[in-house]
């Protein structure tokens, strides 16, 4: 879904590959276009949550790493 709002031209948008006039739809399907966008958008942000995470995840496993080797492992039995 892609909503392409250009200076002077009238909103398009783009769902499954056809095109409709944003402005020609009735209003319960602006608003469920608008709920998508959020949707939408909150995912994205959440993406990059995870992302961050993952790297902060990753930068404290290298940091357990480094401490832990001049510690001796327990040995199997």
């Amino acid at each position: 879904m892609t909503n392409s709002a250009n200076q002077g031209t009238d909103p398009i948008l783009t769902f499954e590959g056809k095109k409709y006039d944003l402005n020609g739809l009735p209003d319960e399907l602006k608003e469920l276009v608008r709920g998508m966008q959020v949707a939408d958008a909150q995912l994205r942000m959440h993406e990059d949550t995870l992302k961050v995470l993952a790297v902060g995840r990753q930068s404290m496993a290298m940091q357990l790493n480094q401490k832990l080797k001049g510690i001796a492992p327990i040995q199997d039995k």
